[in-house]
């Protein structure tokens, strides 16, 4: 496939020339194309969670569940810190997720006060089916650039976001 040379956001960019060429608007360019590829890359995402009958933040729920190993327990407030959500937001997905049969809650028996949860077989199988999906749409998704292209990405989209640490 031959890289493009020009695209909706050089047009921005030269409209923005014109009318105020006191600005230099390249850094405009780098984060419209961040935005959308944010947007239509997202759309693709959410469709695939989509056919598992998932919304993105309940994949989210299940997949911190499944990295965190056996036997697939965390407390709601762990869970909604790795997921920087609120705690209403929280309790929203899992209410949907336990009503789905994925997750339980169960009472934690070191503070009765408190509640873990948990994923059930099926969940766990759901997430597994999921991300196996997932990955191979994200690497669809990438398919444009070769491996040392994606590594130099990875590497410069690093450091850019080691600035908001």
């Amino acid at each position: 496939m031959p890289e493009p040379t020009h695209d909706q956001v050089d047009a921005l960019v030269e409209q923005w020339g014109r009318v105020r060429p006191d600005l230099d608007a390249t850094p405009m360019a780098t984060f419209g194309r961040l935005g959308r590829l944010s947007s239509l890359a997202g759309r693709a995402i959410d469709a695939v969670f989509a056919a598992h009958g998932l919304s993105t933040g309940e994949f989210d729920v299940l997949a911190a569940l499944r990295r965190h190993g056996e036997p697939f327990v965390l407390m709601p407030t762990d869970l909604s810190r790795q997921l920087m959500l609120s705690p209403a937001g929280m309790t929203n997905r899992l209410d949907r997720l336990e009503a789905a049969g994925h997750i339980e809650r169960r009472a934690d028996p070191a503070d009765r006060r408190s509640s873990l949860v948990v994923l059930t077989a099926q969940g766990r199988e759901l997430v597994d089916a999921a991300v196996a999906d997932h990955v191979d749409n994200e690497a669809r998704l990438l398919g444009a650039l070769s491996r040392a292209e994606r590594v130099a990405l990875d590497t410069t989209l690093r450091k850019l976001l080691a600035q908001f640490d």
